[in-house]
Order: structure tokens, then C-alpha cells, then sequence
């Protein structure tokens, strides 16, 4: 396992150090060093990284404050020559705490508790069930197997769902609220864009003035789902 990593801090000498340890490290790959948060963050977003190396005393932005802006996924090791910021640190979930001068054997020790971290991580994701690629609903007193790629949206109808496949032209009709139906479907495959419809994201080809274009069906985009809406057409 390769574990991309970031210096920020803003004395020139600490980061030399800190750049010197990494290259000693098999494991860990440095991807980005920076005298400002403001840098980091910039340089973050475009190389999203594992591990940040963080200087807690900076100006501007401290490291405390930007620890609390980066991505979820992306885990921190607070260096510092203050001790005092130490329960802060791990207040915020930090992997661990560097008090400088910052030994090697220190930054080592700091660097295995990464790669612990990360390889149980990877781990738990290996253990995962495989996704579903069918569900099955009850219709007219049978129980059919639907193949989610099959699907193109669901139509909420009171306690009925119409489910428009691409291989029927006509819809399948289930005794089931939208509610239970948005619960049967993966979030990483379907959206709910309205009270009524849901929609597989990869059936989505066309967007007119709001309403997205299913042939000669035209479904409307609610209010309340615009955001959630946006930000999938934004990934």
C-alpha cells in the first residue's frame, strides 16, 4: 500500500526535515509541501490526499482550523513545538501528535500508524457485500425479479409504485410506498428528484428546463430535491 502525503507548515527547516523522513519511507509517497494553508487547500482539492503533515502554529489559518475543512477521508498528524495544543489535537481525531524537534524514529512511528489505519480500511471495504444487481417486488400477487439496469425511473402513485423498465412498454405495478422503494435501491445508482419519481443516474440523458426527458415523459425536479440534484450533475 502507497499512502499519498502532505507537508504544511510554515518553516522552511521543518518541512526539509519532514521531506528528508518521508523519502526514507517506502510506503509513503509525498504529493504536495506548503508554507500556507491556503496553498494546501488549493492543492488538496486538486490532489486529494491520505495524510497531511500539519503545523499547528501558521498565520492566517491555523492548523486546528484547517484540519476541520479537509476532506472526510483524508486523516492528520499534528506537528508542533506547543504541548499545550496537544488535547485539542486529538479532539479532532487526529492519528497522532508530533511534538518538535521531530525525531525520525517519532515520524516513523507516526507514518505505521497510517499505514494500521489505512489497510484496515481498505480491509473493511474488501468485506463489503457486492452490490445488488436486482431487486424483487410483488406484483399482482407474484413476486418478480427485476434487473436494475432494467430500470429507467419509478413513479409514486399513493401506496402503488409503477416501475418503467427498458424491455416492458408497459410499467410493472407494485403495493409499496416510494418510501420503501428508494430503500431497496442503491443510493450510488438511483436518485429521488421528486415525491413521486426516482431515477437511475445512467439513464439520464436529457435536462429541459428542469425536468429531465424520458422519451415523450417529461419528470419534474421538486424543490426540495434540487440541491441533492445539482450536486450529482456536479460530480
Amino acid at each position: 500500500m502507497i499512502i499519498k502525503c502532505a507537508i504544511i507548515d510554515d518553516e522552511p527547516l521543518a518541512v526539509e526535515l519532514l521531506v528528508s523522513y518521508v523519502k526514507k519511507i517506502p510506503f509513503m509517497e509525498l504529493h504536495g509541501k506548503y508554507s500556507n494553508a491556503v496553498d494546501a487547500m488549493k492543492g488538496i482539492a486538486e490532489d486529494p490526499i491520505d495524510v497531511v503533515f500539519l503545523d499547528i502554529q501558521m498565520p492566517e489559518l491555523n492548523g486546528l482550523e484547517l484540519s476541520k475543512m479537509l476532506p472526510e477521508a483524508t486523516r492528520v498528524v499534528f506537528t508542533t513545538a506547543f504541548d499545550q495544543y496537544a488535547i485539542d489535537g486529538y479532539r479532532i481525531n487526529a492519528l497522532d501528535y508530533l511534538l518538535k524537534p521531530i525525531s525520525y524514529p517519532e515520524f516513523l512511528e507516526a507514518c505505521n500508524k497510517a499505514l494500521q489505519w489505512f489497510t484496515m480500511v481498505q480491509q473493511a471495504e474488501e468485506q463489503r457485500e457486492p452490490e445488488a444487481t436486482s431487486i424483487f417486488v410483488k406484483s399482482e400477487y407474484k413476486l418478480l425479479q427485476i434487473d436494475l439496469d432494467d430500470i429507467r425511473y419509478i413513479e409514486g402513485l399513493k401506496d402503488y409504485v409503477k416501475i418503467y423498465t427498458e424491455q416492458s412498454p408497459h410499467p410493472i405495478l407494485s403495493l409499496m410506498n416510494m418510501k420503501a422503494m428508494e430503500q431497496m435501491l442503491p443510493a450510488s445508482r438511483f436518485i429521488r428528484v421528486h415525491r413521486s419519481y426516482i431515477v437511475q443516474k445512467s439513464k439520464i440523458k436529457e435536462i429541459d428546463r428542469n425536468r429531465i426527458v424520458f422519451g415523450d415523459v417529461y419528470i419534474p425536479i421538486g424543490d426540495s430535491y434540487k440541491q441533492a440534484f445539482q450536486d450529482f450533475l456536479g460530480r
